[in-house]
């Protein structure tokens, strides 16, 4: 079975009010625009998660509603997890391990430097940064999410706004 990964990096932010936490950080005009492009590319290659995880700051949460209404994936295959704001890398790979087999295609949405070095964990050709609003697409040769690994890794690409 084929299992399907997309890691995105939340869009760009703003820092236009230094008071907000990190967390509360909104898209910055650019970002609402890229998340918007991106997504339409996603869906001109085809591409549809069966399920979106987001981390809670409002920054991922927003481009990842974004996906969701241009993919039209439905509201009740969509989850926040505590752990994709700044949990580590470990905590990003436990909640991708832990996601029921039916659901054949992931995306979860969050923040660098856990995005990047996931992405690498299992790419074959490492990138240096994925930039905000990146997207890495990986397909796997694998019947369980808890076995996707690099070395069954079937097919992958990156893609970010200025990728064009």
């Amino acid at each position: 079975m084929q299992r399907t990964l997309f890691i995105n990096r939340h869009a760009k932010s703003s820092w236009d009010d230094p008071g907000l936490d990190d967390i509360d950080r909104p898209l910055a005009p650019r970002g609402i625009k890229n998340a918007c492009e991106m997504a339409k590319r996603m869906k001109k290659r085809g591409d549809k998660p069966g399920m979106i995880i987001s981390s809670p700051a409002d920054r991922a949460l927003h481009t990842a509603v974004i996906f969701a209404r241009e993919l039209m994936v439905p509201f009740d295959e969509f989850r926040i997890m505590e752990d994709l704001y700044m949990g580590g890398e470990e905590s990003v790979l436990d909640i991708i391990y832990g996601v029921d087999n039916r659901v054949s295609s992931l995306m979860i949405f969050g923040h660098n430097p856990d995005f990047t070095h996931l992405a690498n964990y299992f790419l074959h050709d490492p990138v240096n940064n994925i930039p905000t609003c990146g997207l890495v697409g990986l397909s796997f040769d694998s019947e369980e999410w808890e076995d996707i690994h690099r070395s069954n890794v079937t097919d992958s690409f990156f893609d970010f706004p200025k990728n064009r």
